[in-house]
């Protein structure tokens, strides 16, 4: 099913780079663009759902919402890979949720609220009163609706919809290229959690271009020239590339200096920048990795949750925790006029300059997915025969 919009203006965006325009002002502003997202994009890809440790702390089974479905999480001794199982939040007698979206339960079971219904945490059917001798009920049959869950570097991802293709091929490289940065081994140092007036798309385009630095981000050109580095075309359904840093930089700070605790392994001189489709942006420092996990609330709101994550040594977390919350807060105020912008009667898709190949890379896999999310995702993960 294609999303609701103009195929001409999607093969605008999907020319050549250098020949294609941005995305019509519809895939930003229109609520029903948004609920398609939502179904095939978000409930259809591998979307990113939090950290492990944070999802599973103190509790068996938690409650979240993938795109616009409702998914039960459920940790312990019957976890699938990574320790985590999902399942469609979705009580098999009358449809009743088992646990309220964003809500958690520490017990040996979910039980249904409504008719006590319970579900052992691998989805199978353990109670179900007055059940017995009713001539259809067959218990064996009616186990929680599994859906896939799968860990990567500490991130829960959950496909809550259509098939996305198998998680090894949806990471793809990207996989290895975050290893060097111990993203298990690494603790939370801070969060900010932000609500941006603008399409999570227009976040996530902002952030896969430095063409805006110069004008917008004085402090972050102090430490990293902002034509630098590169962007890459990898399989995988991710978008990204790296920055420099200065000479007199070791990371990302006002000074270019750090708590002086690096990962281990880690690149010294370069800024690893990704986005994983559809809602995760990482950026991986010398020591320390900052996390950007984006759910859209309307067409022109988005809820950011952005994290740090240190070497379990460092204390002293300020150094980067001040210097993107003053970049981010930046970049939020050019997002929410952009915002503006495309939702202006005026609005005319533009041509993209020179150095936004990685924009491109990120409509283009956009409005793919617009037209067939299966195909689109299948040639993000396979490059070479699309």
């Amino acid at each position: 099913m294609a999303a609701p919009l103009d195929p001409l203006a999607l093969e605008a965006a999907l020319r050549p780079f250098g020949e294609s325009f941005t995305l019509p002002a519809a895939a930003y502003t229109d609520p029903s663009v948004l609920a398609w997202e939502r179904r095939h994009l978000f409930a259809g890809g591998w979307t990113c759902v939090g950290r492990l440790a944070e999802l599973s702390a103190g509790c068996t089974q938690r409650a979240v919402t993938v795109g616009d479905v409702g998914v039960l999480l459920t940790f312990g001794p019957d976890g699938g890979p990574g320790g985590v199982r999902a399942f469609a939040n979705v009580c098999r007698h009358r449809g009743h949720e088992l646990l309220p979206d964003g809500s958690a339960a520490d017990r040996p079971s979910a039980v249904c609220p409504y008719h006590g219904w319970a579900f052992k945490l691998d989805g199978s059917l353990a109670t179900a009163p007055h059940m017995a001798g009713v001539a259809n009920f067959d218990a064996a049959a009616l186990g929680l609706v599994e859906l896939r869950a799968a860990v990567r570097h500490g991130w829960v991802l959950v496909n809550a919809g259509a098939a996305a293709p198998p998680v090894d091929e949806y990471v793809g490289v990207l996989d290895g290229l975050l290893t060097p940065y111990n993203l298990e081994t690494l603790k939370l140092g801070d969060r900010h959690v932000y609500e941006v007036a603008a399409n999570w798309k227009v976040i996530v385009e902002n952030y896969q271009e430095c063409y805006h630095c110069p004008l917008i981000h004085p402090e972050l050109c102090k430490v990293s020239p902002p034509t630098s580095g590169d962007n890459w075309a990898l399989p995988g359904a991710w978008v990204g590339g790296t920055m420099d840093l200065r000479d007199h930089a070791e990371t990302m700070s006002f000074d270019g200096r750090g708590a002086g605790a690096f990962i281990d392994g880690a690149p010294r001189r370069t800024i690893l920048y990704v986005a994983l489709f559809p809602n995760l942006l990482i950026s991986a420092h010398p020591d320390y990795v900052m996390t950007h996990r984006l759910t859209p609330i309307e067409p022109g709101r988005t809820a950011i949750e952005c994290s740090w994550y240190f070497e379990p040594s460092i204390d002293a977390t300020a150094y980067a925790v001040d210097f993107w919350d003053l970049t981010n807060r930046q970049d939020w105020a050019a997002c929410e006029s952009v915002q503006r912008g495309v939702s202006s009667p005026h609005f005319v898709p533009g041509p993209l300059a020179s150095n936004e190949d990685a924009v491109y890379q990120w409509i283009s896999l956009v409005a793919s997915a617009y037209l067939d999310p299966a195909a689109a995702l299948r040639a993000a993960v396979s490059p070479a025969s699309s």
